[in-house]
């Protein structure tokens, strides 16, 4: 672990040096780079170098244990000795998670998909559901929400609703709602008090920058239509609502929610890139040993990996087999307990597999 840990810190030194090469400077590919690459280390080295002050400290106190003959200074070196010592196993600790794997998307703004699946008019009224109940916790974080598509259902909530959640780390927090919701509850349609179930899907993409994921401009073909729905005088008679597929993969994004085709194509090219990338990386994943993934991992877009029970009052995760009885604390937002008990989880499961591999 601590040939690692000089590893990173010689890097960190070295990244010094670039940063300061005019070269570099002059470079904003490479300086953007290198910036952010320091940041990524900058904790751990921090908490290394405390570290290894911490273990000299406890050097210099251990050698005048050996050689101190006053018994009042004797006594305060053993206190300092004690309290040294037991900074040792947290900053160990701290280490250790500090060495395991990130997710290089980590850092970036999030798009979400949110569709009515199973269950008609009530699948689409509970993607209404969990798209409050990510704006709002969203909002707690003081993060930005851009809605970028929306189709809504006559009975409320969405058919689907595309938006982008804007906010340094976004993507680390809702990486984890990947996959299909369920929703036990009786519908307000539901005349005799029947429970009924029903579900609907969410997908969350990193937000995907030019340098990211290269897509050719000869590789897209864009076609352009009228929009359709609310938006105005200008609906149904300008061409402003934009379709591209990206030729190589099949990836096809619509987009009608402004009335200027300029921005409907920014928004597309948007979606598309993240969604292109996303592909890519789920293909890079699939040749992944299904043994060695985290217990966790982003989850699967048909796998069930949660369920809000209203008569109960219970959400289950069952990822990590985690129930709590606080849905209507959870639906209106207050997602930390699930989220926090996620990362726990797949932090435990690399520090597992760390372990196995040192």
């Amino acid at each position: 672990m601590f040939d690692r840990l000089q590893a990173v810190e010689d890097r960190y030194e070295r990244l010094n040096e670039l940063l300061s090469d005019p070269d570099i400077v002059s470079d904003n590919k490479k300086l953007r780079e290198y910036s952010k690459e320091q940041s990524d280390i900058q904790e751990m080295v921090d908490v290394y170098r405390e570290y290894k002050a911490v273990k000299e400290q406890l050097a210099d106190t251990r050698e005048m244990l050996e050689n101190e003959k006053d018994p009042d200074m004797l006594e305060m070196v053993k206190e300092e000795f004690h309290e040294l010592n037991d900074q040792v196993p947290a900053l160990e600790e701290r280490l250790r998670i500090l060495l395991i794997p990130k997710d290089p998307n980590d850092s970036k703004n999030v798009i979400m998909e949110i569709r009515g699946a199973a269950g008609g008019d009530e699948a689409n009224i509970f993607a209404g559901d969990l798209f409050r109940m990510y704006s709002r916790y969203a909002e707690t974080q003081g993060w930005k929400i851009d809605i970028m598509e929306a189709t809504p259902n006559a009975m409320g909530g969405y058919k689907e609703v595309i938006f982008m959640i804007n906010g340094q780390g976004a993507y680390s927090k809702f990486k984890y709602e990947n996959g299909a919701h369920r929703v036990q509850r009786v519908p307000a349609t539901e005349s005799q008090g029947r429970i009924h179930t029903s579900t609907a899907t969410v997908a969350c993409l990193p937000e995907v920058e030019e340098v990211d994921v290269e897509i050719h401009e000869k590789d897209i073909r864009v076609d352009t239509f009228a929009s359709s729905g609310a938006g105005g005088q200008s609906v149904n008679t300008t061409m402003s609502a934009v379709r591209m597929t990206h030729m190589p993969t099949g990836v096809v994004v619509s987009m009608q929610d402004e009335r200027s085709q300029i921005k409907n194509r920014e928004k597309a090219m948007k979606i598309l890139r993240a969604r292109v990338a996303d592909m890519y990386m789920q293909e890079a994943q699939a040749e992944v040993d299904a043994t060695r993934k985290s217990a966790v991992g982003t989850g699967d877009r048909s796998e069930r990996i949660r369920t809000y029970n209203y008569p109960q009052n219970r959400v289950t995760d069952h990822r990590i087999g985690l129930t709590i009885q606080k849905l209507d604390q959870i639906i209106e937002g207050k997602l930390d307990e699930v989220i926090d008990a996620l990362i726990l989880e797949e932090q435990a499961s690399k520090l597992a597999r760390l372990n196995e591999d040192a």
